[in-house]
């Protein structure tokens, strides 16, 4: 899916922290996803939404451009939600805005949109110089009840509530910290023509980043991007975040917050993504807890491909990491581990693979997480750990 480009090369200046990237190489600017959060159900104790409220996500963006848009999502809602009004700027890091960035959202020429139960919505094109590696506020005001917040429960940074509409508030002062989710905002993309395409890491809390410093951007994701844009175009892409903690492969999880199994969340949270031309995908370590065998689990990477690939979308499978020490663990589910892994490494039918398991095991002890790279939790690894993720995917099957 890779394309021949022009020799033509430029630098390009990060607005937020004023340092460089290498040159790359331009071409016909795209739309493409440069972050992302899947929703993962709806938020337990908003059942008429957030009325009067206005909230403001601080999200962090990979790849940059001249203008942006936005996905807000009513995925798990039971009745439609009223956004009337959503602004765009960039942040500082807090609740407040860098002054005259802050941009109105439109939808269809609108201030304001109705999503319906259910559904997704794409904004019209903001003019906003998005940075790379930088931060965003997507703030919506929800003036009227609705049915239940769709979420994302684990952002790992704080999100602000403010009473009224300060959707346009640049200073932060009328806003108050009040969760660690993501609520209502999906996706950003950008306008961009410094970049081929996205790639969507698709998975568990492992993916979703949890243990990762708070605020800090740390997940291994984030660290697959600071690898990419240190390289010039052809192999500089977004990356995008499709990780749901406690999410399965092939069965449905128990959790309230643990999201679609990944069989029934793959063409909203990947094959449908701005620019999607790869899927990174570790998944099935939450099936294994509960014994799914592992011919479901074989059954379920092979839907992935297949419906990945009739929609023109590489699939770079991930083995799964080892746990023993872990609460659930068992040597009967071990070996469900082991054989999956087995089939990842040997069946030919991704378009690549990235040995997670061998990057993070302790080499005296292959079934326990390297101490240096384990949370403390035996399951998760730490920021370190995640860095030894990102470095083991090979750029070139990307």
């Amino acid at each position: 899916m890779s394309a021949k480009v022009a020799l033509a090369s430029t630098v390009l200046a990060l607005v937020v922290s004023g340092s460089s990237v290498p040159e790359v190489q331009r071409h016909a600017p795209e739309w493409i996803g440069t972050w992302q959060a899947a929703p993962a159900s709806a938020q337990a104790g908003t059942d008429v939404g957030h009325p009067n409220k206005t909230i403001r996500n601080v999200v962090h963006t990979s790849i940059g451009g001249k203008s942006a848009r936005v996905r807000l999502s009513n995925a798990f809602g039971t009745a439609p939600v009223l956004m009337g009004h959503v602004t765009v700027a960039l942040s500082v890091g807090s609740a407040a805005v860098v002054p005259g960035t802050t941009r109105a959202v439109t939808f269809g020429g609108l201030p304001s949109v109705t999503i319906p139960v259910g559904a997704e919505v794409v904004s019209d094109a903001v003019p906003l110089t998005v940075p790379v590696d930088g931060d965003l506020a997507v703030t919506v005001y929800t003036p009227v009840e609705s049915g239940p917040a769709t979420y994302h429960p684990q952002a790992y940074r704080e999100t602000y509530f403010a009473t009224g509409d300060h959707a346009a508030d640049e200073t932060g002062t009328p806003f108050a910290a009040g969760s660690t989710s993501f609520h209502y905002v999906s996706g950003v993309e950008v306008r961009s023509s410094q970049a081929r395409g996205s790639v969507v890491a698709f998975g568990d809390s492992i993916t979703d980043g949890a243990w990762s410093t708070r605020g800090a951007n740390l997940r291994w994701p984030d660290q697959l991007f600071d690898r990419l844009v240190k390289r010039p175009a052809p192999l500089r892409f977004g990356v995008l975040n499709a990780g749901i903690s406690a999410n399965r492969l092939a069965s449905q999880g128990t959790s309230a917050t643990a999201g679609q199994n990944a069989l029934a969340r793959l063409d909203r949270d990947a094959l449908t993504r701005a620019g999607v031309r790869t899927i990174v995908l570790m998944e099935g370590i939450n099936d294994i807890q509960a014994t799914v065998p592992a011919a479901q689990l074989i059954m379920g990477l092979q839907q992935v491909v297949e419906r990945s690939h009739v929609a023109g979308v590489r699939v770079v499978a991930g083995t799964i990491a080892p746990w023993r020490g872990w609460r659930t663990y068992t040597p009967e589910r071990e070996e469900i581990r082991l054989e999956v892994n087995r089939y990842i490494r040997s069946a030919g039918i991704f378009d690549g693979a990235v040995d997670f398991d061998a990057a993070l095991r302790d080499p005296a002890d292959p079934g326990i997480l390297r101490p240096a790279f384990d949370s403390g939790d035996h399951l998760h690894p730490n920021d370190a750990g995640y860095k030894a993720m990102a470095e083991a995917v090979d750029l070139r099957k990307l």
